[in-house]
């Protein structure tokens, strides 16, 4: 068996006056090469290639958001759209209209864009794709796009080679990129044009590559909330609670945590407004925005601080929210800022609560959580306080929170990062009657102990046709061991989304498969999403639908072992 073909490393060569470039028709417009390369993938991936680079331009290029397709056309008769050229020798496949939006609305716009593939006459097979830009009435274009007329990726085939010359990883082709650019652009390397056509010359490089070697992505975002709903919401949210980045009382990086809680603020809200949308008719984001066109929503934008956002009226949970271990409180501050009901609650202060305003602080807690007391002969899951703290005054910290009507039935429960209560979130929210939850686990936790793989609980996979409804092998879990990672449970742990190398051989790989099969284990249907977070603990846990509880907690009381932790120092009066 012949060994994989080896990867050419990536030469690129500026273009010189003897390169050619394409013609047009008319003959009155010049193209000028302007750099190439090297590519071993044949003719038949590179339609494969430049698809992607037009459905993610995103991929290269920080300043776009995405790229919404207005329309499709296959042309018949060689006709082409206004203002698209017309190659000598050359003849149209397919013509793409897309708007690409940028990632900052205020300060860019957006741009509608040709995309046409063509094939050399004769032949059926995309070796052109030319992008032509729809200039507005100034003429000009947005910054994050190159200051061009139109940009051209050519695949040219090389001479064939001698076949027993014995070389595998010779080059099949080369691909060259051509403009025509403004009359006062510069086209020389150290300028932006040159380097924004090697950046995108390097991207098909690598896409033609991937095509040809059936490249998979590690992960997949957006399996439960679409992307284009989430980018257009964490825009408005972002604009709307950046300023806490300046306010940050804590010694992390600001930039890193009040993102990163943007972004889970806006998921939880688009996850709720989906799960609990039978009870609310509600327009998506951008459904009536006036700045929507051909069918294409732009990122919407609240035009006045006083106006209510679009999420003030979608549906929420029906108790609300309860975050466990909810640590400085951001998420919090962010989800009752915008109108939701809930609280959080922690083992102690962090310094952040006392510079909230009144109304988030009468939502965060000093408590402590002892999920065993939930078992069915004790009492109902406890809040436990400090019990040197005299309480407080009802509504304030300290009061009173354990009984069920104070956790209400219907309650979505958050586990971010929550450490030792990160297992206990699907066992929880089954005994709090909850409408659902979220779980991102950080530092691996079992039911008793820091979590070892060597050291703990197995609990079996589900099987293949329960591994969308989250049914499990009968069996007790107690002492038994873990299942051979192979047949159906390589399949069921490969729908987990773990991304990585795709081994996954690694601790936080193995606490992810191990916490997966415990919520299976209590029935929840195993839903996950690689959220859009800056952190590269970012995978989550959903539970919207269930399907056993108290042998769990048994089984944690017979052995006897877990802690609970008590409120540290003093309350604040936050």
């Amino acid at each position: 068996m012949s060994s994989p073909q080896p990867q050419l490393v990536f030469s690129p060569t500026p273009c010189d006056q003897q390169s050619r470039g394409l013609q047009d028709v008319r003959g009155d417009t010049i193209w000028t090469p302007l750099i190439s390369c090297p590519v071993q993938f044949p003719i038949e991936h590179f339609a494969d290639a430049v698809q992607q680079l037009v459905d993610h331009p995103e991929y290269n290029s920080t300043l776009i958001l995405r790229s919404e397709t207005i329309a499709e056309s296959l042309p018949e008769g060689g006709e082409v759209p206004e203002g698209v050229p017309r190659i000598r020798g050359a003849s149209v496949l397919k013509s793409t209209l897309r708007r690409l939006l940028p990632r900052r609305p205020g300060r860019d716009g957006s741009v509608d864009q040709h995309c046409t593939m063509y094939a050399i006459d004769g032949h059926h097979q995309a070796s052109i794709l030319i992008l032509t830009p729809l200039l507005d009435q100034t003429g000009s274009l947005p910054y994050y796009h190159p200051q061009v007329f139109h940009i051209a990726f050519r695949y040219l085939p090389c001479p064939v080679s001698d076949p027993h010359d014995g070389v595998s990883s010779s080059p099949s082709a080369r691909l060259q990129v051509e403009v025509i650019a403004f009359s006062d652009a510069s086209l020389a390397p150290a300028g932006r044009i040159f380097r924004t056509c090697l950046a995108l010359l390097e991207a098909l490089n690598r896409y033609g590559w991937g095509a040809m070697t059936n490249y998979k992505k590690r992960v997949n975002h957006d399996c439960i909330v679409p992307r284009e709903e989430y980018q257009d919401l964490y825009l408005l949210m972002r604009e709307r609670h950046k300023h806490l980045v300046n306010t940050w009382q804590e010694s992390t990086d600001p930039l890193k945590h009040v993102f990163e809680d943007i972004g889970i603020a806006t998921f939880l809200i688009l996850l709720w407004k989906r799960a609990f949308e039978a009870d609310c008719s509600a327009e998506p984001i951008g459904g009536n925005d006036p700045h929507t066109r051909d069918g294409i929503r732009n990122p919407p934008k609240i035009q006045d601080e006083n106006d209510l956002p679009p999420w003030s009226s979608w549906p929420r949970p029906p108790g609300g929210f309860i975050d466990l271990g909810c640590g400085n409180g951001l998420l919090v501050h962010i989800l009752v800022s915008e109108g939701y009901q809930g609280f959080g609650v922690d083992v102690r202060a962090r310094t952040s609560w006392s510079h909230y305003p009144p109304n988030t602080r009468r939502h965060l807690h000093v408590k402590a959580l002892d999920p065993t007391l939930a078992l069915g002969h004790a009492a109902p899951p406890t809040i436990v306080s400090d019990p040197a703290t005299p309480p407080s005054r009802p509504g304030e910290d300290g009061e009173d929170i354990s009984s069920q009507q104070q956790i209400p039935s219907g309650v979505f429960v958050i586990g971010n990062h929550a450490d030792e209560l990160t297992p206990y979130v699907p066992v929880l929210s089954i005994l709090y009657g909850a409408s659902g939850y979220l779980n991102i686990p950080c530092c691996p936790w079992d039911l008793d102990q820091k979590f070892s793989r060597a050291n703990n609980t197995q609990y079996p996979h589900p099987t293949m046709h329960d591994a969308e409804g989250a049914g499990c092998e009968q069996g007790d879990p107690a002492g038994t061991e873990a299942p051979r990672v192979s047949g159906n449970d390589d399949r069921w742990i490969e729908s987990l989304n773990l991304g990585g190398d795709g081994k996954f051989t690694s601790s936080y790989s193995a606490y992810r498969i191990w916490l997966a099969r415990l919520t299976a284990w209590c029935g929840w249907e195993i839903e996950t999403e690689v959220l859009r977070i800056p952190s590269t603990r970012n995978w989550a846990l959903v539970g919207e639908r269930r399907w056993r509880v108290e042998d769990i907690l048994t089984n944690v009381c017979e052995r006897g072992m877990f802690a609970v932790r008590r409120p540290e120092g003093r309350q604040p009066n936050h």
